[in-house]
């Protein structure tokens, strides 16, 4: 592995950086994105069954806030249970909102990689094709040069392209996980908050 980084040149190490960089935010995006942790699934029974019971206490709300992303946008409902159903809603979609951005961490990121990549790819083709020029000279050609630029080349834009693939590929997966869970969680909230209303009718 040591002598492909030395026959692609500098600029490889620019694309390794950013490999070990996707290579953790993938890894991170995994473990947080998980369904059990974003939506546990007896959030919204546990969170009816304290509201019919009348014991709302603040403790109760904050307890639920720092379980799951779901039982903050819950417990931004649970909060408002005395308010009318505009204000319980808009309450809903001001947590689903910071929600929504905590989920979205590292995501920019990980799509500047995406897009960055082919372009360090090209750079370090650029560098290599430089080299190559260099090799020319008036009494002919330095093959032992001319052979690492076309390497430089080549590497550098195999790897670009190997980096930019998976990666894009993963950021368009989380981006559509987390458009996911939101919808499920503003869903889940407004069950809710018929709940709340219906019973009062």
């Amino acid at each position: 592995m040591l002598a492909i980084f030395q026959a692609a040149g500098w600029p490889i190490w620019l694309l390794l950086i950013a490999s070990i960089v996707a290579t953790a935010l993938i890894v991170e995006r995994l473990m947080s994105l998980r369904r059990a942790r974003i939506l546990p699934p007896s959030t919204l029974d546990e969170v009816v069954r304290i509201y019919q019971s009348g014991n709302v206490t603040p403790d109760i709300i904050a307890k639920l806030e720092s379980s799951s992303p779901l039982g903050v946008v819950l417990s931004a409902a649970l909060r408002n249970v005395d308010a009318p159903r505009e204000v319980m809603k808009e309450s809903i979609e001001e947590a689903g909102s910071g929600v929504a951005h905590t989920l979205e961490r590292f995501l920019t990121t990980l799509g500047t990689i995406a897009t960055l990549a082919p372009l360090m790819g090209l750079f370090g083709t650029v560098v290599g094709m430089i080299e190559i020029f260099g090799a020319q000279n008036p009494s002919g050609s330095n093959p032992a040069q001319l052979a690492h630029g076309i390497s430089v080349a080549l590497y550098n834009t195999g790897f670009g392209l190997a980096i930019a693939m998976p990666t894009l590929v993963f950021y368009r997966h989380f981006r559509a996980l987390v458009d996911s869970f939101v919808l499920q969680m503003e869903q889940q909230a407004v069950r809710f908050v018929d709940v709340v209303h219906n019973s009062r009718k």
